[in-house]
């Protein structure tokens, strides 16, 4: 089509063969195949002079409405690696998405006015590929193998919490080792064991707690154990956001705050490094920097709030 709408420009073969770098025989076989593909002369040809036949002219404006439109596709793919466009399918766990990416996205979305998100929670692991996703977020350890790229934004962390019900029944253990004599209710997730158990101290030494009882009850949504907690079912590991909810209305007591479980990493999964769509580059670029700071901002509050309320906190009467 290409070749047929400079030949029809230029009046001739020879300098359509210029203008394409062809050589005139070149141009003369592409249009006398297209001739026969169709089944139809599209020009009429004299020795000195070359016109378009009637089947030509309207063959032409079809041509170039069709190469305007390519033109159109090949300038929209290429600006969607420049410029962040378009809808962006991103999956999350829920209790991550709802209290971290959640007020992210809004920050990100006004930063990127021409990008619009569809976000959706879940605790299960979905294909990307096959379910359409553009990015993955997987709060885990770590990842198992997959041809998908990777790229960590951050780490995240539970703290131990009771009610003050439960303590007042069983009461407050002091040491990791205690928690084997107290019923422990547990988070169950697909890319976090519920146990063991793992803490380290300042210097980064693990030790890792197994519960000598079998967990009375375990969910796979944080807000939901929480509420379990609350109840006074016993004591469980949350994300410092549920935690913080409970500790500021009273509901719930942090227990042997000293005694930090190992952080949990935050991960982007993603399909290619290749030809990256700049919705999804800005997003993981943005979320790389953002996440580090929002999970500092509920790890300074809590700290606000032991230097406030802590003390008297943990030892309900």
């Amino acid at each position: 089509m290409k070749l047929f709408l400079g030949v029809a420009e230029a009046g001739g073969f020879a300098k359509a063969a210029v203008r394409a770098s062809l050589s005139t025989a070149a141009v003369s076989r592409a249009i006398m195949e297209l001739e026969a593909s169709l089944q139809t002369r599209l020009f009429n040809r004299t020795t000195r002079q070359m016109s378009l036949t009637e089947a030509g002219r309207r063959y032409l404006e079809h041509c170039e409405r069709i190469l305007n439109q390519v033109e159109l596709a090949d300038a929209e793919a290429m600006g969607a690696t420049a410029l962040p466009n378009g809808r962006l399918r991103v999956h999350a766990p829920a209790g991550f998405g709802q209290h971290y990416l959640t007020p992210l996205l809004a920050r990100y979305t006004q930063q990127f006015e021409g990008v619009s998100v569809d976000l959706v929670l879940s605790q299960r692991t979905p294909d990307l590929l096959e379910e359409r996703f553009d990015v993955g977020i997987v709060v885990a350890q770590s990842l198992k193998d997959s041809s998908l790229v990777s790229q960590r934004l951050g780490m995240t962390r539970s703290v131990l919490c009771a009610s003050p019900r439960y303590l007042q029944r069983c009461g407050t253990p002091r040491s990791i080792a205690e928690l084997e004599e107290h019923t422990c209710v547990q988070l169950s997730l697909q890319d976090l064991p519920s146990v063991p158990w793992l803490f380290e101290d300042a210097d980064g030494n693990e030790q890792s707690l197994r519960p000598m009882r079998e967990a009375p009850f375990t969910v796979n949504i944080a807000g939901a154990l929480g509420e379990a907690i609350r109840a006074g079912m016993g004591i469980g590991m949350l994300p410092i956001p549920t935690a913080l909810q409970g500790l500021r209305d009273g509901s719930l007591v942090q227990v042997i705050p000293h005694a930090r479980l190992k952080p949990i990493n935050v991960y982007a999964l993603y399909a290619s490094r290749q030809y990256l769509d700049a919705k999804i580059k800005t997003l993981v670029e943005f979320l790389r920097e953002a996440v580090p700071q929002r999970v500092a901002e509920h790890e300074q509050e809590l700290g606000l709030w032991h230097a406030r309320y802590g003390r008297s906190a943990m030892c309900p009467a």
